[in-house]
């Protein structure tokens, strides 16, 4: 018996064991079936994450999205990105009716013109007048007959400011700047032009103006840079400093957007950084790039610190003529890097590192490093490091920089718009082309290209967009022989030459001189660029397109005008609020 009591209890020993051995296996299974359905499930969640774009909703939204907590993210979309100076309100502005110059305010010196002298018998001539002779452009009475011969012209501008004349191209020309806002304007915004006035005297003696110039001709007035211009060592204002009064962008003036410099080891030391580094941001969208930086730069002012900013940037496929990402781009060739840098405290990081790798060991500048999104800015106040670097890794969407300002987060850090302004050289494109049609036109918005082919999702809008649509549409809209900027997509833009019979219609290429090769944004944007040329890309295209549209007195826009097809496809229209 106790021998079999003894086989007995080895045998029962060995069931046990058994049993122990295949329930681990089958919890340890378990364990990896739910280890490979929360992966897959993360997977899914990852590849269609998509948080909506507050920068997509109606118009009459975004000013009140911008200064509220809202937490509403981005959606990738190909339009074209509204900045910190499209929602500064008119009625901020302290420029009143009463502030421009008209014609009453100029002091009469000069009654008659050259029509006035051509059909008056009465005018004498003066003995010993040489109408050859050279024009004192400083002279008051010549002054003010550029001012008038201005006004009288340009009918549909206000006039803000005039420069004083200077001599233009020979003995009878003067150039003359100015400051101007269209009489339409929407923006707080003002313009800059300068014109070769030429130069004519009438039998009495007397100047007058003979022939003005095209838009930019009087290049003598354009205001040279100045020799006290504040030093690159400026690094601008911190958020614990009174922020300077908003003002209003000047397209025209010279851009002094050279990179900032720490000129100092002292300077460089007493200061504080910080740092985003990787993540997965790069080569997407604009919005979501502007949505990220913002909140990196929103951090930086939260703490104190300045900003070191990479200034070369990926261009998303959905931009480029080729198709495929560009890096490399500059963020001086899309915004507005001198407001930046006179706004907020940047550096670039190549200059940054520079002097990080020479003065960090002598002066035992301490790194503080942060690899989670989660760990909030309100947690990094206290530290006492030189450098606070965020490293963002691979895996999207935890990767992406806009993550830092969620949650809790985005009660405290207020994304700082004003300080982003779209590049003054690309609205100074805008301004040309506009002031090319006088600033007198209306403009109409055609999407056409891949919805126009899509005609599940867009079923109506390949017909609702074709001449004879346009052309009905317009009838009651748009008067005839009126100017018509037509915006769009359509690469044959001869698809609506119908439209020539009743409108004088214009397209953003009948304007290429103003980014062809020897043009003042081709020669400025190559020398930022270490004197490569620079390519006209299709962002580009896409800004100035969208801004001269939104310039126009009139503006019909395809997905509220042309057509009752959604903007998003079937089933995607939002009732108004």
């Amino acid at each position: 018996m106790k021998r079999l009591r003894g086989s007995f209890s080895r045998s029962g020993s060995f069931n046990a064991d058994s049993l122990g051995h295949d329930a681990v296996r089958l919890v340890g299974n378990l364990c990896f079936a739910l280890f490979v359905v929360g992966v897959l499930v993360f997977t899914i969640i990852a590849a269609t994450y998509q948080p909506d774009d507050p920068l997509l909703h109606p118009t009459d939204k975004i000013a009140s999205f911008l200064t509220s907590t809202s937490n509403a993210t981005f959606r990738t979309d190909g339009s074209t990105v509204r900045t910190g100076e499209d929602f500064i309100p008119l009625s901020n502005d302290t420029v009143t009716a009463e502030t421009f110059i008209h014609l009453t305010d100029i002091v009469p010196s000069i009654e008659i013109s050259a029509q006035d002298e051509a059909n008056s018998t009465a005018t004498e001539e003066t003995p010993n007048c040489d109408t050859t002779a050279a024009v004192d452009c400083s002279d008051q009475e010549i002054f003010n007959t550029l001012m008038r011969a201005a006004i009288e012209e340009f009918k549909d501008v206000h006039f803000y400011r005039f420069g004083k004349p200077v001599r233009g191209g020979g003995d009878l020309s003067c150039d003359m700047a100015w400051r101007f806002r269209p009489k339409n304007a929407k923006r707080a915004a003002f313009y800059k032009d300068y014109r070769r006035f030429e130069i004519s005297r009438d039998k009495a003696c007397s100047p007058f103006v003979s022939s003005i110039g095209e838009y930019h001709s009087g290049l003598n007035a354009r205001k040279k840079k100045r020799k006290n211009a504040p030093k690159e060592g400026d690094l601008g204002f911190g958020p614990m400093e009174k922020p300077p009064q908003i003002v209003a962008p000047l397209v025209g003036e010279l851009v002094n957007d050279s990179l900032p410099v720490v000129e100092s080891e002292g300077s460089f030391s007493s200061n504080k950084y910080l740092i985003y580094s990787g993540g997965g941001d790069r080569c997407k969208s604009m919005d979501q790039y502007l949505w990220s930086f913002l909140c990196a730069l929103g951090e930086a002012q939260y703490l104190n610190r300045t900003l070191v900013m990479d200034l070369s940037i990926c261009l998303s496929a959905i931009y480029s003529s080729a198709g495929q990402h560009e890096e490399g781009k500059d963020f001086r060739f899309y915004f507005d890097f001198e407001h930046l840098k006179e706004t907020a405290s940047v550096l670039d990081q190549r200059e940054f590192w520079a002097d990080w790798g020479r003065w960090q060991k002598k002066d035992k500048l301490g790194l503080y490093l942060v690899e989670d999104f989660r760990v909030t800015p309100m947690k990094l106040s206290g530290v006492k490091d030189a450098l606070i670097m965020r490293k963002f890794g691979d895996v999207e969407p935890d990767n992406y920089w806009y993550r830092v300002c969620e949650g809790e987060t985005e009660a405290v850090i207020q994304r700082p718009w004003d300080k982003i302004w779209k590049s003054r050289r690309l609205m100074e494109i805008v301004s040309g082309i506009a002031s090319k049609m006088s600033w007198d036109f209306d403009s109409v918005h055609v999407v056409r290209g891949d919805k126009a082919k899509n005609t599940e999702l867009w079923p109506n809008l390949a017909a609702d967009t074709s001449p004879d649509a346009l052309l009905a549409t317009l009838k009651d809209k748009i008067d005839d022989g009126r100017k018509l900027y037509v915006a769009t997509n359509e690469e044959d833009v001869s698809l609506f030459d119908p439209l020539k019979d009743k409108y004088e219609t214009h397209f953003l290429d009948e304007f290429k001189d103003f980014w062809a090769e020897g043009s003042e944004w081709y020669q400025e944007t190559s020398q930022l660029n270490n004197g490569v040329p620079v390519e006209f890309d299709g962002y580009m295209r896409l800004e100035v397109d969208t801004e001269v549209f939104l310039r126009g007195k009139k503006q019909l826009e395809t997905f509220n005008d042309l057509t009752n097809d959604c903007k998003d496809g079937v089933n995607t229209c939002k009732t108004a609020a």
